[in-house]
């Protein structure tokens, strides 16, 4: 039976490559962040006040698509940010901190519950959860060169929201991962821990969860 996984997390925590490293282990098919086809994302990180709106509306109607494409893909699908984050963290972040108006913001939650309740939801979630000092670090290492003026402050602020939204989402299972102590990409032990959570879960366990002894003797593998 096909599956339907969507990796979620905050900015640099690795949810590319870890969408990358899934596919690979479990023969499925990636679809990763449309990152660099946004047009306003350089101008957004340069005046967030005039370009919100914009850059946040492009992302939430590409993967409203996107989520719908891969609703009807034949094959198990990984996907790199859901449709949940675009709305529920990052244009309500956006709203909180000014630089999208109430009206505008409106609209925006309109379109966003209008046409999100006609999609069916992945069978997992896979969340990573990172700290800031973990994020900023990633993020420097992998040198975006529009990335470089965002700050811890940002990035605690998307922290925050991201804990409010997992705790409140019920609409598939969730497996949060310990992003800051599993290294997946220097230690295969650690992406194999996941690939096994990750498989748990979908299988229907219903308390899955990375215990500290798991992890360290992951990293000995």
């Amino acid at each position: 039976m096909k599956k339907f996984v969507a990796v979620a997390g905050n900015i640099g925590v690795g949810k590319s490559t870890l969408v990358e490293m899934l596919c690979v282990r479990l023969g499925w098919e990636p679809f990763y962040e449309p990152v660099t086809e946004n047009p306003y994302l350089e101008d957004f990180y340069k005046d967030m006040g005039s370009w919100s709106f914009h850059s946040q509306v492009f992302f939430l109607t590409h993967r409203l698509r996107s989520h719908y494409k891969l609703g009807q893909h034949p094959g198990s699908v990984v996907q790199d940010r859901s449709v949940y984050e675009d709305a529920e963290i990052f244009a309500y972040n956006l709203f909180l901190q000014g630089y999208i108006n109430q009206r505008d913001y409106q609209t925006y939650r309109d379109l966003y519950e209008t046409t999100s309740r006609l999609l069916p939801p992945p069978d997992l979630v896979v969340y990573l959860r990172a700290s800031v000092p973990t994020l900023l670090h990633r993020i420097k290492r992998r040198g975006r060169d529009y990335e470089r003026t965002i700050s811890a402050e940002y990035l605690h602020g998307l922290n925050n929201l991201y804990e409010e939204w997992i705790d409140n989402f019920t609409l598939c299972p969730v497996l949060a991962v310990p992003a800051d102590q599993l290294d997946y990409v220097s230690h295969s032990g650690h992406l194999r821990l996941i690939v096994e959570k990750v498989q748990e879960k979908l299988t229907g366990k219903e308390e899955v969860v990375f215990e500290p002894d798991e992890v360290a003797r992951a990293a000995d593998d």
